[in-house]
């Protein structure tokens, strides 16, 4: 199988087109250290953009939620989604108000979601989800009863349809800018776990898990 994307007419980037990327790897990379998408879709003539935990399984992009909310229901009728992520890596600061930028990589999705209805996949699913927070968590912790599992949907969406948009250097200011004299740059930026907070009652001998992907850099 190709490592490479054929981007649609609705996918390709168009504002800075080489920004774009369209391989699978990098897109699969973007997609397994965010730990939120925000998934858009239209209902009743009103849009909406609903930020939720996401977890990639091969070439799908897989996200739950209550099983009557509005996002679950839409996606479930078969109707397109667009799906966003984001990952901010630094502040760039140019020498004119203008050119003032971020430096990120990103990835749309665009397609229609399938409900996951085999009870042996949707729990894999779920695990998958709570493994992407925390790794080997998913092994302590109770696993959903039958009732939470049936509270609970879960859809993944294929990603034939998916394209990246990545900035990364310095600002690009004017020429004419250059001998301005203000300080120009790039501010890195990651996410970072912060000191615990424990939630009594606490297990003796229960030690801090380790986070996933993109919290332990």
């Amino acid at each position: 199988m190709s490592n490479q994307t054929a981007p649609s007419a609705r996918t390709r980037v168009r504002r800075v087109p080489n920004r774009g990327r369209y391989d699978l790897e990098f897109i699969y990379a973007v997609l397994d250290e965010a730990l939120v998408c925000h998934v858009g879709f239209v209902s009743s003539g009103q849009p909406f953009v609903m930020p939720t935990l996401c977890v990639r399984i091969a070439s799908e992009l897989f996200i739950h939620g209550a099983s009557t909310s509005r996002l679950i229901e839409h996606a479930a009728s078969g109707e397109p989604l667009c799906i966003t992520i984001t990952l901010v890596d630094g502040v760039v600061l140019a020498r004119s108000a203008f050119h003032h930028s971020l430096n990120y990589r990103s990835v749309v999705v665009l397609g229609q979601a399938r409900l996951v209805s085999d009870p042996l996949e949707k729990e894999q699913v779920s695990t998958a989800l709570v493994e992407r927070v925390a790794p080997g968590r998913s092994w302590l912790v109770r696993a959903p009863n039958q009732l939470e599992l049936k509270a609970t949907s879960v859809l993944g969406v294929p990603l034939t349809e998916s394209s990246a948009k990545v900035r990364t250097g310095g600002p690009i200011d004017d020429e004419e800018d250059l001998a301005w004299p203000v300080w120009a740059g790039v501010i890195p930026l990651r996410l970072e776990p912060q000191a615990p907070e424990v939630a009594e009652p606490q297990c003796p001998g229960a030690t801090v898990p380790r986070l996933g992907r993109g919290l332990n850099r």
